[in-house]
């Protein structure tokens, strides 16, 4: 099945992928493994450091012609390379599916994002405004031009193999920048397929070059990208650990960084939530991904005269919740990452469960007939009554829902926000002040807020992104085009007469 996919994505032939039939680990070269069967998919050829000084070479060279077109043809571009995702779109799905373990419909739903992005794009390719200003000096006026920003390093996690270099690279694209994309170990022959379908649509239209794919470690080239002054943004996704060392490299040499990191994302439960429109829609985001999303729902707070109902309701939802094969329609929940996934779930069961937490549902392996891949049960722990639970402050990329109860909002608020990260955030309520305070000022502190909607599931239409040790990067839509370009103030004088600002005199 692999290898039709690959000849259908036309990059059966590509020299990074080293190995399907015999695929094994060699040196200079990493495996693709299927989470699903735990069984090995492809070697793939690891670059150099020498491979890295030449893609980022041929990055830099292209974006000094790319700047040069004008930004409505680059959208054209860009609207070109949506059309051919959309030829693709269930084969790159599958792949995601039987790379990352991905349900088939996140995996093509993966993909659809970037389609849906690379639209965006075109339209903002005509959209990448400028403000006049006012001058206090006759025969003078200001304005701000936005210009192409240079090679944007794009660094991807395995959850989303495809989507975030989508976001990334669309944009970036229609505001004149070329993209060095290094994606995760775990999800290379993703990144090689959607690369090479988006740099071939560019080279049959006289563009070459613009994307850049670099598949290597972090010694090898990860430091390399980060610390090269030639790349004047970083865009990383990954753990907040991550985030810090690569903040500070970046920073070091005056770079800029667009971070998108860890989440440990709360759901708030008032008194008069809909129940039949939260529950199914907090399930979706504890197990979607087999939580493995940055913006997986982590924490349940549900106001105490609800609790008990909530808790039991939960319960029988899992009931139904389908674990297996992820190529099959009928399946829910896929397999962790790897098996040091699963051991990092277990050992958060039995921290948990030492500090006090309620074992509802779940909390172990899970066997699923025919497949050895690497499964977990998902799993709902209750809180203890004085809501101490120090593993719930932890992000672990697993299915685990914690649950805690509240007495008031003002209470609830600050539970949800007594976490480092500051990602995604929900509340259920039929009322507009709840809603409201929520949302406010002095309500959620996290970059994305959601009323009667789970935390998981963003449009491409709003920035993405959070605060605190999230990063406070913004990606995808609104106005996160900034990022991607250089802003310069240009004041132009027509008159014949000096004249300085700040009625200094210099004439006398």
């Amino acid at each position: 099945m692999l290898a039709d996919i690959l000849e259908r994505l036309h990059v059966a032939d590509d020299p990074r992928i080293a190995s399907i039939a015999d695929a094994a680990e060699r040196p200079g070269e990493v495996i693709s493994s299927n989470p699903t069967t735990a069984e090995p998919l492809a070697s793939v050829r690891l670059d150099t450091a020498e491979d890295y000084e030449r893609i980022a070479e041929t990055a830099s060279k292209a974006f000094r012609a790319w700047r040069r077109v004008p930004g409505p043809v680059r959208g054209q571009a860009v609207r070109a390379i949506a059309d051919e995702l959309r030829k693709h779109k269930q084969d790159l799905g599958a792949l995601v599916t039987m790379e990352v373990g991905k349900i088939r419909s996140e995996g093509e739903g993966e993909v659809q994002e970037t389609i849906d992005i690379a639209d965006f794009a075109v339209g903002l390719s005509r959209q990448l405004y400028g403000l006049t200003m006012p001058s206090e000096r006759a025969d003078h006026r200001i304005e701000e031009r936005w210009h192409p920003l240079g090679p944007v390093g794009v660094i991807t996690a395995f959850n989303f193999p495809n989507a975030v270099w989508g976001w990334n690279a669309m944009i970036g694209a229609v505001c004149g920048d070329s993209i060095i994309w290094k994606p995760s170990l775990y999800a290379p022959l993703t990144a090689i397929a959607t690369n090479a379908i988006c740099a071939r649509v560019l080279k049959e239209l006289d563009h070459p070059d613009i994307f850049q794919l670099v598949i290597g470690t972090d010694d090898a080239v990860g430091e390399r990208l980060v610390a090269d002054k030639r790349v004047p943004l970083i865009s990383a996704t990954g753990s907040c650990r991550m985030g810090r060392i690569v903040s500070q490299k970046v920073a070091a040499r005056l770079g800029k960084c667009l971070l998108e990191l860890g989440g440990n994302n709360a759901v708030i439960f008032e008194p008069d939530a809909n129940l039949s429109l939260a529950i199914p829609s907090t399930v979706f985001g504890a197990v979607g991904t087999a939580g493995q999303r940055c913006t997986s729902t982590r924490r349940l707070l549900c106001h105490e005269s609800i609790a008990d109902e909530v808790v039991e309701k939960f319960a029988k939802a899992y009931e139904q919740i389908r674990l297996g094969d992820p190529l099959d329609a009928s399946t829910h929940v896929g397999p962790l990452i790897h098996e040091h996934a699963v051991e990092q779930f277990l050992s958060a069961m039995t921290e948990a469960q030492d500090q006090g937490g309620e074992l509802i549902v779940g909390g172990g392996r899970a066997e699923v007939e025919g497949l050895k891949g690497h499964f977990v049960q998902p799993t709902i722990i209750r809180a203890p009554a004085d809501n101490n639970l120090p593993i719930a402050l932890e992000e672990t990329f697993a299915p685990i829902l914690y649950v805690f109860t509240y007495k008031d909002l003002d209470e609830a608020i600050e539970m949800h926000n007594g976490v480092d990260q500051g990602l995604s955030s929900a509340i259920f309520s039929e009322s507009m002040r709840a809603a409201e305070r929520f949302t406010s000022e002095s309500g959620s502190d996290c970059g994305l807020a959601y009323v009667n909607l789970g935390t998981s599931g963003a449009e491409i239409g709003g920035a993405f992104g959070g605060e605190k040790d999230t990063g406070g990067g913004r990606e995808s839509g609104s106005d996160a085009w900034k990022a991607y370009m250089r802003r310069q103030t240009v004041s132009i004088h027509s008159g014949s007469t000096i004249q300085l600002a700040q009625g200094i005199r210099f004439d006398q």
